[in-house]
This record gives C-alpha cells, structure tokens and sequence, in this order.
C-alpha cells in the first residue's frame, strides 16, 4: 500500500475533465486487489477505511483498458466463467481504479470523544474531520463478522445498555449520545470505555467483547450486511452467530484462490479469439458443425484452424474426470492438476515451439543416476511457464483450506462471466519421488502413526468450521502428501539461501495422490526477483544432488529443538508436527497449504527412530 497523493482535483488525459468525480483515495498493486486488497476486504488508506466495492457496481473500472482481459481456457472452464480480468491499474495515467465504500461508518472523534456515524460528524466535502473540533476522525477499531461472509458494524448501543432492559428501548431511543475514550492506563480492551449520555447504563469497557459468545448473550445474530455491495443491496437472511474483530484482523478477510499453469495445447495463445465461444463449441461432436458455426461466428475465415479447434476440444474432454457422472469442484479440479503433471513429466521442447509458446519444459542434459540415492527421479527444467490465479470467492472467520462451498461469499451479487485474476510468469524445477521407494517407506507403521495424527486434527478441524460436518471432504493429509510438502519447503529454503531468491519470490505446487508425486518450485512473481533467471539452473542433477542433501541435513536441526521435534501437537489446531517458522515455514504466499501439514521428521526421521524419514539413508553421508 502507497501512501495517497496529494488530494486534488483529478483531470483526464491532455488536461480534458475527469471520468468521474470520484476522490482518488490512494494506490495498491495489482496484484494485492487480487490476494490482499480484494472485494469485500477492508482497506486503510491514512487514517480513513474502507472496504472494496464489490464487481456488479464497478464495471466502469472493471472494463475496456483499464481492466484488460486474460485468458486461460482450462481454469475458467473450472470456475465456470468465460475470462478473467486484470485488476484496474491504479497509476497516475489511469482513468479509473478500484471502487471502495467507507466501512465502518461509526467514527469517533478523539477531541470530543462522540462516538457515531460518519455523516453526524458533518465534515466538510472530501475530509474526515470533525465539523466541531477539526480533528481527524477515527475509524471503529472493532467490526462484526460471521462465518457465511457477512459483515457489520460493532454494536455499540448494545453493548453499552447490555445491563438495562433491552426490550424497552432500541439503538437510538434513549435519547443519549455513544462517547468513546481511552482511559490510557493500559492497551488493553479494558482501557477502550464506551459511554451513554443517557445516563441510564454505566461507563463500560470494551473487555470481553472478543468472546466467542459475547454478542450471541446480548441476543445479538448476524443480519446479512454486505456493506461492499452498497445500500442498494437486500440485506440476506442469516442469523449466524456473530464475532467481533479488529478492523485490521486477518480473519475479516481470506480470499478463495484458484490457479492454473497454461499448458499444451493452451499454452501458445492461439485458443483466445475463441474465448468467447467454447460453450457452444463443446456441444458438437462432429467437425462438420463445428466448422459450420465458426464460418457463422467469425463471418468468414476463423483465426484458428479446424485442426487445431478439434484438438483443443479434444484436449478439454480429456479432463473431464470419468469417475462420476457429476463430477464434484475437487474432482475437476484434481484432473486440472492431472494434466499438468502429466505434461510436466513429458515436456515441451521449446526448439519444437515457436517464442510465443508459454510453457516451455526440458529434460536436463546431466546425469540423473546421481539423484538415484536420493529417491528422486525425474527432474525437469521448467524453463517459461505461465500462471493465473483467480480470485474464486472470499471467506471470513475460517481457513480457505478448511472453508466449504456455503461459506464462500460471491464477488457479485448476480452472476458475471468473469472473474479478477492475475497472470505471472516465471520459470521453475520439478522433480519427482521414486514410485517403488515411496511405496515401501509408506508402509512403515511409524510414518502411518504420524501422519493419523497429523490428519485427525485437520479433520477435525474441517469439521468444526463447517455447517454440515457431514459434507466435508476428507483431508488430503496422506504420508506422501506431508512428504512432498515438508520437502518443497526445505527445498525453497535452501534456495533462497543458495540462489539468491528471497523466499517469498518462490512457490511450491504439489502433485500427491495415488499416482502422483511431484513438486513444483517456481518463480511466479509480479516482482522483478521472479526475473533472475538462476532457478533453471539449480535443477541440473548434479547441483539438484547437492541441494536436496544440504537441506535434508539443514532439516536435521532446528534452534528449537529438542522442543520443535519432539512435540506432539504443533500448528494451527495441532495440524503440524516437527514443524516451525525456525526451521520449515514459509512466508504464507509461498505455501499452498498455509504452512499446515508439515513434518520435518518425515523427511529426517527422529533421534529414537532415524528410519523414519524418508531421506534418512543420507544422513550420515
């Protein structure tokens, strides 16, 4: 987040009138309104807040050139859209930008401590200041939220007159003005006093206000506010319990993010002029009406030869998964990953493809015999790839790996055929574990015993953040799973170490099921460490030899140990075991699994059992 400019008056290109006359609030990076500022979020900028708008008012910005369109067929065939949008650039050359809603409205003002909306202040145009006292007003410290995705203000009045009868009268009624000070004898909750000039309920504190049942005993339950959605939008029936956060908490906002790789037939850019007509080209089989429409469509010659449509129609119902006659969001979503990790195994020779090609994958010109010790096959040079990440849905008050399907909140109240997405490039390392060793060390009672508790925890944890326990999916905790994602973290450790890459320049994509199992390290990064062109390098198998060894024997020790090792729960809700932020986690952008199911003794196994680990055979080399 930048700091705002000076606030003037803004004018269009050559000095022509404004677009709009809309106040330019401040500035942040695309890729934040996609992962950090996205819509819903709540937003600082100075001393004012703000939460973003969400897409069914905003397509002025949200369009044409400030907004330009991406493509990537095989994720938005997933999340049921046609395209995707690049969020508005927000620089001094553009027209427009993100559109935000003050939120909250209840504002205090630190002079003479009234405690109420916004608008009651009467400050002038453009300003957040007092009418009164000229000082700048302060936002609410404190919001409500609860797990469906609704969001509010804290209830100050009930709070205030919770020991009076609240039958008898209602916010507002009492005839008293909200007062809000800090006694400043602490920080704490206990030192924020809310008041009532009413007269007829005491100074209060704002103590205890964070317990779980605080609002539900004042008989308080969610109303359905979307305030990022404006005025205009229908409060939804809900009635969920409500919890109360800081402003600035991370659980007031958690977006729901879905990713692809652009691979072949995809890859070259040659399928986006079709973009807008691939639902109705998957209704035909045959090939003479899928040339019959696309001489109707493009009125003459189509910008993609039939050969190459019928291929691309092809490829796509090659991932349809064919276990289900109504295959399930993660069923498709795990043939997505299939696919990419079939063709992460077989490569893309970039001498076969032309510069435009965007996922170009080679075998490296070394010796993989040296990997062979290790338990590692396989390692691909990743040398061009191409990633978009799309901006699903959002949720508050949960984990986006542990929220399910209802506890997603739409980006829009009615549906759109788009979606915000960003598109980065990079390059990156795969390599894979050996089948036949993986399959042996899977078996050991020891590694089952860990990896229970491991998935008996995030299991119950799904479980408790659901509306219907019933309807979670199980969790995808499994020994080769844990495995590879432990592996992946010590491996982008080291790299970053070794490389020169900071850690939160490089990514890990897991492949772990029954017949997977790989990793992805890449750099797929808006920031100029996704361009030093070093990674490639590191997965020549001699040097790839060197690396798994020296992280595997980094992995042995960590300066919290003996605890790091030898507790038994560790983590969010015990979700980790030998795992900490001194020795195996990442920064969160990094991880795809917000740096739970890990165990570094998996990898190096323990001082009473050292054949825990699944690279324990180098230890003492």
């Amino acid at each position: 987040m930048t700091p705002p400019p000076a606030r003037r008056r803004r004018t269009g290109v050559n000095g022509a009138a404004p677009v709009h006359n809309l106040p330019r609030r401040g500035a942040v990076r695309r890729a934040q309104a996609v992962t950090t500022y996205g819509v819903g979020s709540l937003i600082a900028v100075d001393h004012e807040s703000f939460v973003v708008s969400g897409l069914d008012g905003a397509q002025e910005s949200w369009s044409g050139d400030e907004s330009p369109r991406i493509h990537e067929r095989r994720l938005a065939r997933l999340l049921g859209v046609r395209y995707f949008r690049l969020p508005p650039a927000s620089d001094d050359t553009s027209k427009d930008g993100l559109r935000v809603r003050r939120f909250p409205l209840m504002h205090s003002c630190p002079e003479c401590t009234d405690l109420q909306r916004h608008r009651d202040f009467n400050p002038p145009a453009g300003r957040s200041v007092c009418g009164a006292c000229e000082v700048d007003l302060v936002p609410s410290r404190f919001v409500v939220a609860c797990e469906a995705g609704h969001l509010g203000e804290f209830p100050y009045w009930q709070w205030v007159h919770r020991s009076t009868d609240r039958g008898a009268t209602t916010a507002g009624q009492c005839g008293g003005r909200l007062k809000l000070r800090s006694s400043g004898r602490t920080s704490s909750l206990r030192s924020i006093l809310v008041s009532c000039t009413c007269g007829k309920a005491p100074e209060v504190s704002m103590e205890g206000s964070f317990r779980r049942h605080a609002l539900k005993d004042l008989g308080l339950t969610c109303r359905g506010s979307r305030p990022w959605l404006g005025t205009s939008a229908p409060a939804q029936e809900c009635g969920l319990p409500l919890r109360t956060l800081q402003r600035g908490s991370s659980a007031v906002w958690q977006p729901v993010l879905k990713s692809a790789l652009s691979i072949p037939p995809w890859s070259d850019g040659r399928a986006d002029p079709l973009a807008e007509h691939w639902d109705t080209l998957r209704e035909y089989d045959r090939r003479e009406h899928v040339e019959i429409y696309l001489k109707g469509a493009f009125k003459g010659e189509c910008p993609v030869p039939l050969d190459e449509v019928m291929a691309l129609l092809d490829a796509e119902r090659e991932e349809d998964p064919d276990d289900e006659a109504a295959p399930t969001f993660d069923h498709r979503y795990r043939a997505l990953r299939n696919k990419e990790y079939e063709r992460l195994r077989s490569g893309n020779d970039e001498r076969e493809h032309s510069r435009d090609e965007q996922f170009v994958c080679e075998t490296p010109l070394g010796d993989q015999g040296v990997l062979s010790p290790l338990g590692v096959t396989g390692p691909m040079l990743v040398k061009k790839l191409r990633e978009v990440r799309a901006l699903k849905a959002f949720t508050r008050l949960a984990d986006p790996e542990s929220t399910t399907e209802p506890h997603e909140m739409p980006l829009s109240e009615s549906p759109l055929p788009w979606l915000p997405a960003m598109e980065v490039r990079g390059e990156g390392v795969f390599l894979r574990l050996d089948e036949n060793r993986l399959g042996a060390w899977e078996k050991a009672t020891a590694v089952a015993t860990r990896i229970k508790r491991i998935r008996t925890a995030h299991q119950r944890m799904l479980e408790q953040r659901a509306d219907d326990p019933s309807q979670v999916v199980p969790s995808p905790a499994t020994p080769r799973m844990v495995l590879l994602h432990t592996l992946a973290h010590v491996l982008i450790n080291e790299w970053s170490l070794e490389a020169g890459y900071p850690a939160a320049a490089l990514r890990e994509r897991l492949y772990a099921a029954d017949d997977m199992a790989g990793v992805l390290v890449y750099t797929a990064t808006s920031d100029s460490a996704a361009s030093l062109g070093g990674l490639v390098a590191q997965g020549e198998p001699k040097l790839l030899d060197r690396t798994i060894r020296s992280a595997i024997h980094r992995a042995e020790w960590c300066s919290s140990d003996p605890l790091c090792m030898e507790t038994e729960v560790s983590g969010a809700s015990g979700t980790n075991l030998a795992a900490c932020h001194a020795c195996v986690m990442l920064p969160e952008t990094s991880c795809e699994h917000n740096n739970i199911l890990l165990d570094r003794a998996l990898l190096v196994g323990t001082m009473e059992d050292p054949a825990l680990g699944f690279f324990a055979r180098i230890r003492d080399h």
